[in-house]
């Protein structure tokens, strides 16, 4: 009964183990109460939704915008990620399609996740930067 108990024990630790990692591996766990992270999974980079978001943020006042709401960019295009343009780890970017309910190669889609780590918007098209900067400006941790 006791090696029975053990086995129990030890599988139980293990599970609970590979589950921390896989959270650990998360980067949107290190984002949690601190910003709001706006992730663009798209499957190619010359998508016309890549495109889109890099002019829109290129400009100064959309640029002003997004970090005064304490937004950062996750991108992961074709497979690869990036936390503004930093890549991410291959073991962070399945964390993070896994924690959208993502797959790398689905149509270009938009989510903004807020402080509290819930996803607020998925849009894959008809999005803009003002209508989501309008959307943070109603989060209660904005107000």
């Amino acid at each position: 009964m006791k090696t029975l108990a053990l086995v129990g024990l030890a599988t139980t630790l293990i599970a609970g183990l590979a589950s921390t990692a896989q959270a650990a591996d998360n980067p949107l766990e290190a984002e949690r109460w601190k910003t709001r992270p706006l992730i663009l999974v798209a499957p190619t980079a010359n998508d016309p939704q890549v495109v889109k978001l890099r002019e829109e943020l290129a400009q100064p006042a959309n640029r002003e915008a997004f970090v005064e709401r304490d937004m950062v960019l996750y991108t992961v295009v074709a497979g690869a990620a990036s936390r503004n343009d930093q890549p991410l780890r291959p073991e962070q970017t399945r964390a993070l399609l896994k924690a959208l309910d993502a797959r790398a190669v689905q149509p270009a889609t938009l989510y903004l996740v807020g402080k509290d780590g819930g996803i607020k918007v998925r849009e894959e098209q008809g999005w803009s930067l003002k209508a989501l900067f309008g959307t943070v400006d109603r989060m209660p941790m904005r107000q």
